[in-house]
């Protein structure tokens, strides 16, 4: 696929290929359709699409954390495997928080597996290109999640800022 990416607000009609996209990632946490739908319209103001053609090929999903609302937590990014490596869930990140700081964001607050080095370079980079500090602590242990069946691993609350326009 080689057409330029529209990056934009999802919308509802966006939530089922966001699904899509989360599962064929095969590091996600998948939550269910229904979740990407809800995302979709409850949060697309702090969200982001790529697309392709009028086709999404990769996303954040985002919030602000009601009790902190200058600081927006990164929930998913993921990008279609055909589109990786060009440097596209850099440059959602870019375009969300340029947006965000607008409406008054001031950090980016993310939770990686330590595991996932592709995460932990997509967040390391961005601070970077921010020039905003990086602070990384423990936030939720392995033992923290139910052990039904799979061992879910701890998962690391990185926190960059303050960001500014720059």
């Amino acid at each position: 696929m080689s057409g330029k990416h529209l990056i934009e607000t999802p919308t509802k009609a966006d939530g089922a290929a966001l699904w899509r996209i989360a599962r064929d990632s095969q590091k996600l946490d998948l939550n269910s359709p229904y979740a990407y739908l809800l995302w979709c319209r409850d949060f697309a103001d702090t969200s982001v699409v790529a697309k392709v053609d009028g086709r999404p090929v990769g996303f954040v999903i985002a919030y602000r954390r009601p009790s902190t609302p200058d600081t927006a937590l990164v929930w998913q990014v993921a990008v279609d495997a055909d589109q990786r490596g060009r440097g596209l869930a850099g440059t959602l990140l870019d375009e969300l928080f340029r947006g965000l700081i607008e409406r008054g964001v001031r950090y980016l607050e993310t939770t990686i597996t330590p595991d996932n080095s592709a995460s932990i370079r997509l967040f390391t980079s961005f601070a970077q290109r921010w020039q905003a500090p990086l602070e990384r602590s423990a936030l939720f242990a392995r033992a923290d999640f139910p052990n039904e069946g799979e061992l879910h691993e701890q998962e690391d609350l990185y926190r960059i800022g303050p960001l500014s326009r720059g």
